[in-house]
């Protein structure tokens, strides 16, 4: 019976031909057992010298046939019996050539091979020994020759074992050695790719081996070897399964002929996601451009390749894998860092240096990993083990034979079964014959023996190499609802690598992880039906309750809006508003109010109300406790508990919330995968210490800094005021009742403000009062002058949505690019209605002419107060006035005062360079790292990475009160902490308005209780004038202006003591007596 390989090209059809193959080889390859005698032997002499000296080709190719019966007919023992092997290699390994006997030992090769399948098994280990030679043979004069070795070495290359391919690559490899012919190089690329062909998946582990080998033919200075080359390297690399990097490798490969262009290539992979799984091959082809990149002269290319080795570093999900390109990509990156002048450029270095270690394991998983020179000396010490008698002679390679495919087996990480027995049986049961172990006349039973050897190899090899670490999730009972493994990437940005998810039905999950890690996403993922192996809609119902309702939906009546959405199975209107108001809404709300007037905690409340209406297998709750009060919390936290049927997935920085809802925590670990840990919080912290950031703000690690606010005119203590409200109402169009009655409060420098009460009591329509986003009709609202007000509102990221395409970066130059805050000219109060433009208009009498106002120029200070200069229509600038401020309120010009008010403070606040890197100090100073600050668009930040922007951006222009609505609802526990830090530490006023008692009571000594309309202020400590702690003014420092020059600062003059005076004094008289000139300073009288 023949085996002849299977030529197909795809890898189905490889893998195919390797099962076979491997059958093929189980069922033959049963040594025979008929002796050979003196006669016999003396007959294969005669023939086998007629065979070596024999000049005709037909009849050297009839006696090579009649060597191959004799073998096939007494097995392979007579190959060494009758002289025919020694022969053979005689021949090729000779240094000198002799044509017939050559030609000869080719042609009986090349039948052994093709003729008998049954004794080409049994003759692997020796006619692996002959690809030197046959590549060698190449280069020989005679034509016929090369071509019969180069016809017997394809042969032989398809006739192998695939698990043998690692090993003919070495030989190939070998015959691409600098000191080896053209012919030879030639016809080891040909072996190269007719591997990649026929034997793909052995190849794909080989690829570290062979593309540094191939790269360096590739500048090879003989043509057809540097096109072969290029063509191997093409046909090899095709090979890889790396959706993330396939469109780039002939650009790779391009890069390896043209090193100049590195840069264009590695700019391109910049700018691509990596999510998929890097495998060694992968690592193989990269690395050594990578390499290239990190010692380019450029700034930005070696930034770049520090950024693409640390996102591919984080989906290597082996340290094995990662071993080998260590000694290579961790000191090039160390050098850089070293070299490199560019602060925010080695920070990225430094990261991409701590993600190579992690991907590597650390130094105790480094050391662990076993390099493949130990893998070798396990496997051939563990066969050493379990074959003791060593064979000589003929046989001595059958052993050796073994430990290289035990190795090729173990270093592609195959263990399976059938791969062992039908890959080492064949020798075994040759080993067991010669050395006696098995009767001649054994028959199955030596197979059997042969089996069960090569299962003891198996066996030990496995635990020697990849003991099992007993770390398998243990298995929960009840109805499984998802049970997957997948990828997850955001952006740029590798979130999950083939992580593991499992979902029970009835349980509570909660999801935690630092902002930034991707909890959103996966919520997301999951509900847009993106994560590669979980149930669809259609079979698991899944509802995602985010943040916001969605903006277009403001005049939706609530009914009607539940009423439209998608998956709620009731549509009777009347149950729909009676399942409304168990939850709370009043009639009012139900049957009057659009969802635009709802406060932020109605509005979640409603989310949450349609998701339960959707009657879901799986709730995705993100931040359900955002905007909602005490009571109302308490009331979700029993609902959640009462599902028992209902699966929660919850991301929520509540950590209260999560202690007493959650049955799991399901955490993303540093190594980008999830990982299941039963019980609430608590249990969770208890069994990772570390995560106890998530559960008290005083455990946070990173600390956020506020800039100093600046001078304010006039405010002698903390305490005194700079903004007041008295008797102020307030009421929104439209609405049937006022929001606000009767307001009265004052703030200062000292102040420390929780502003509390329930969902639309109103606390933050008093916020925007106060910043001036709304105006009031009744009472009065004063505020300093020069007063800067940082406001970040309770639905944040309407700051930024505007400029979501923008970095962080470019959002804040944009923002304070004219010298004032243009996120300030929205405000009602700045801008210009109809009412204004009729005041525009008047005619005044001024120094007995009619004049009509054309702007506001300028302020100076008067007295206690301003004056204002104004510019006239159709007058030259000569002609301009100073007019007092209060005689322009009382004319009408309240707003343009305010604005001249206004960007006369943001130009006090503004006396720092708006650079790139300032304001990348300035974010990283909130917890906004570079990388994101100008590196990222706005759009692919998280929510609590948008949120850091808002702040860092409210605070360039050094205000003198910060202006909190809900700055809790998308800020985790770590950042909650730094931002407690920062405003215990900052020297302006903080109003905060929170549902996060633990939060507020950290932080703020007064507070003022919102109720119905109405405000009462508890703890408060409201002067008048300047009484209080005086205000230590600070050393004057240098100052940089817009355009980065520096200002230096001019000393604090000293008051001098009377007894300095009369010393001065007596020196000026002495200076005059002797006829010196003498000028008298104001500080000297």
């Amino acid at each position: 019976m023949d085996y002849m390989p299977d030529k197909s090209t795809a890898a189905g059809a490889a893998k195919a031909a390797d099962r076979s193959k491997r059958r093929s080889l189980t069922a033959l390859a049963k040594p025979k057992r008929v002796r050979i005698g003196e006669k016999e032997a003396e007959e294969s002499k005669q023939l086998l010298g007629k065979l070596l000296s024999c000049t005709d080709e037909k009849e050297r190719k009839a006696l090579a046939e009649q060597c191959a019966a004799f073998a096939n007919h007494y097995g392979v023992r007579a190959l060494k019996g009758a002289h025919l092997w020694p022969a053979v290699s005689t021949e090729l390994f000779a240094k000198k050539i002799k044509t017939p006997q050559v030609l000869g030992a080719l042609e009986l090769s090349q039948a052994l091979i093709t003729t008998n399948a049954l004794l080409r098994g049994q003759l692997e280990p020796h006619l692996v020994t002959l690809l030197h030679p046959l590549l060698d043979l190449q280069a020989a004069k005679d034509k016929k020759v090369a071509e019969l070795a180069a016809d017997i070495t394809r042969n032989l290359v398809k006739a192998f074992n695939p698990i043998a391919t690692r090993h003919i690559v070495t030989y190939a490899l070998d015959g691409l050695e600098n000191s080896k012919k053209w012919q030879t190089k030639m016809l080891a690329l040909e072996v190269l790719e007719l591997l990649a062909t026929i034997n793909p998946m052995q190849v794909l582990v080989c690829l570290p081996t062979m593309i540094p080998v191939l790269s360096d033919c590739m500048w090879d200075t003989k043509p057809e070897v540097k096109a072969a080359a290029t063509q191997c390297m093409t046909h090899t690399t095709a090979l890889l399964d790396n959706k993330d990097i396939e469109r780039f490798i002939p650009a790779v490969i391009d890069c390896i002929n043209k090193p100049e262009s590195v840069p264009e290539i590695i700019h391109q992979l910049g700018a691509t996601t990596f999510v998929q799984e890097v495998d060694s091959g992968t690592l193989a082809l990269m690395v050594p451009l990578l390499s290239r990149g990190l010692r380019e002269r450029q700034t930005s290319i070696k930034r770049k390749s520090a950024l693409i080795i640390d996102n591919m570093s984080k989906l290597v999900d082996d340290p094995e894998v990662a071993a080998p390109f260590l000694p290579i990509l961790l000191p090039a990156l160390e050098h850089v860092y070293e070299v490199v002048a560019d602060p925010e450029c080695r920070g990225v270095v430094q990261k991409a240096v701590e993600t190579l270690k992690r991907s590597g394991g650390g130094a105790a998983a480094a050391a662990a990993v076993l390099t493949s020179d130990q893998k070798r000396e396990k496997v051939f010490s563990t066969l050493d083990r379990l074959m003791p008698t060593k064979l000589e002679g003929f046989f001595a390679p059958v052993r050796k034979y073994m430990g290289i495919l035990a190795l090729s087996l173990v270093l592609a990480r195959d263990f399976d079964r059938n791969a062992w027995i039908s890959s080492l049986s064949p020798h075994s049961a040759t080993w067991l014959l010669v050395t006696g172990r098995e009767h001649e006349d054994g028959g199955e039973e030596t197979e059997a023996s042969a089996e069960k050897l090569a299962l003891a190899a198996l066996s030990s090899c496995e635990e020697a190499i990849a003991p099992k670490t007993g770390d398998e999730e243990e298995l929960e009972e009840g109805e499984e609802l998802c049970n997957c493994e997948f990828s997850l990437a955001y952006g740029a940005k590798i979130l999950l690598n083939r992580t593991h998810l499992r979902l029970m039905r009835g349980r509570r999950y909660g999801l935690c992880g630092a902002n930034g890690c991707g909890k959103s996403t996966l919520m997301r993922a999951i509900s847009n039906e993106q994560v590669e192996g979980f149930p669809p809609r259609s079979v698991l119902k899944t509802v995602y309750v985010e943040h916001d309702i969605d903006g277009s939906e403001a005049d939706t009546g609530l009914v009607d809006f539940i009423d439209a959405s998608e998956g709620v199975e009731c549509h009777d209107k009347a149950e729909i508003a009676r399942i409304l108001k168990n939850y709370g809404f009043t009639d009012e709300m139900v049957n009057h109010q659009a969802i635009g007037s709802l406060s932020g905690g109605w509005k979640m409340k409603l989310a949450l109300a349609r998701a339960m209406l959707m009657n879901a297998d799986i709730l995705l709750l993100d931040e359900p406790t955002n905007h909602l009060d005490v009571v109302n919390v308490a009331w979700l936290e029993n609902y959640l508990l009462g599902l028992k049927t209902v699966t929660s997935i919850i991301v929520s920085h509540d950590s209260g919330f999560l202690d007493h809802v959650c049955t799991d925590i399901i955490h993303y670990e540093g190594n980008y995968k999830l990982k299941r840990y039963r019980g609430n919080l608590s249990e969770f912290v208890k069994k990772v210490p570390r995560a106890a950031a998530y559960y008290s703000l005083g455990a946070a690690q990173s600390v956020f800094h506020f800039p100093e606010p600046g001078y304010l005119e006039g405010i002698k203590t903390k305490e005194r005021a700079i903004l007041k409200m008295k008797n102020v109402d307030f009421q929104y169009p439209g609405s049937s009742k006022k929001q606000l009655v009767d307001i009265s409060m004052q703030c200062s420098l000292a102040s420390r403000v929780a502003v509390i009460g329930p969902n639309g009591a109103g606390k933050s329509t008093l916020i925007k009062l106060l910043t001036g986003e709304l105006e009031t009709e009744t009472g009065t609202v004063w505020k300093h002058p020069n007063l800067r007000i940082a406001y970040v509102a309770q639905h944040a990221f309407h700051h930024i949505e505007q400029h979501l395409d923008s970095t962080p970066n470019e959002y804040i130059q944009w923002r304070y690019a004219t010298g004032e805050d243009r996120e300030e000219l929205d405000k009602n109060d700045r801008m210009h209605g109809a009412h204004n433009e009729k005041v525009m208009q008047q005619v005044f009498i001024i120094d007995g002419e009619k004049r009509t106002v054309e702007e506001l120029v300028g302020r100076r200070k008067l007295k206690q107060s301003y004056e204002y200069e104004v510019s006239w229509v159709g007058r030259s600038s000569v002609d301009n006035t100073w007019i007092s401020r209060q005689k322009l309120e009382d004319m009408g010009f309240g707003k343009k005062i305010a604005e001249v008010d206004s960007a006369e403070a943001a130009k006090m606040g503004l006396n720092r360079p708006l650079t790139a890197k300032e304001i990348e100090k300035h974010l990283a100073e909130v917890g906004l790292e570079p990388e994101f600050a100008s590196h990222s668009h706005i759009r692919g930040l998280s929510g609590g990475q948008k949120v850091k922007l808002v702040i860092g951006a409210a605070m360039w222009n050094k205000p003198h009160m910060l202006v909190l609505d809900e700055p809790t609802n998308y800020l985790d526990r770590e950042s909650l902490g730094a931002l407690a830090t920062a405003i215990r530490e900052y020297g302006g006023g903080v109003v905060i308005v929170t549902h996060n008692r633990e939060f507020s009571e950290a932080l703020c000594n007064e507070v003022w209780m919102v109720d119905d309309g109405k405000l009462t202020p508890s703890g408060h400590n409201w002067v008048s004038g300047n009484a209080g702690t005086k205000i230590v003014e600070a050393d004057a420092e240098d100052q940089i202006d817009g355009q980065g020059n520096t200002i230096k600062a001019t000393e604090k003059k000293k008051k001098l003591s009377s007894k300095e005076l009369r010393k001065k004094k007596k020196d000026r008289m002495e200076r005059r007596k002797r006829g010196e000139e003498v000028y008298t300073t104001d500080e000297e009288l």
